[in-house]
């Protein structure tokens, strides 16, 4: 099911900062990217990450946009996760996988809930206005293509 032109589902989730974060509540200051990620131990997601880290500022400074990488595993290893690839955004965790449900899905796998990696940006009135859920785990949308397609008014610039 896609979410694409939907609203997108409000959730509260503990970031690595050691503070709540809720959907609606930055949706208020401008529009949020949401990444779901497959999980701490996910190179693939680490690499991903890498790229929001690098133009999370200049969104948040220049456009008002926030970035929120919601990783289903538990507070401690997501934590882990951000310090080990020194990533400078938070991190949220979803330890059960329920909001990575609620967007792009959830599997089971050897290292038990497994989200299924997307990105969802999400406009100043909660629709979503781009998805992009992988067909398969190395199948991802990176930081500054996001950051384009939000200056380009949420078209794609290409």
């Amino acid at each position: 099911m896609s979410l694409e032109g939907e609203s997108a589902p409000d959730f509260t989730l503990e970031s690595t900062a050691g503070e709540p974060i809720t959907l609606s509540e930055t949706l208020e200051e401008g529009p949020t990217v949401v990444v779901i990620n497959r999980g701490y131990w996910c190179s693939f997601c680490a690499e991903q990450l890498q790229t929001f880290s690098e133009v999370s500022y200049d969104l948040w400074f220049n456009d008002g946009v926030d970035i929120l990488p919601v990783v289903p595993s538990p507070l401690g290893r997501v934590t882990e996760m951000r310090d080990r690839y020194d990533l400078d955004i938070q991190l949220l965790a979803d330890p059960d996988g329920e909001v990575a449900e609620r967007y792009s899905g959830t599997e089971e796998t050897k290292y038990g809930v497994t989200g299924i990696s997307g990105v969802y940006v999400i406009d100043s009135e909660g629709e979503v206005r781009y998805e992009q859920v992988a067909d398969d785990l190395t199948d991802r949308v990176y930081g500054n293509w996001i950051r384009y397609f939000i200056r380009n008014e949420f078209e794609d610039p290409f």
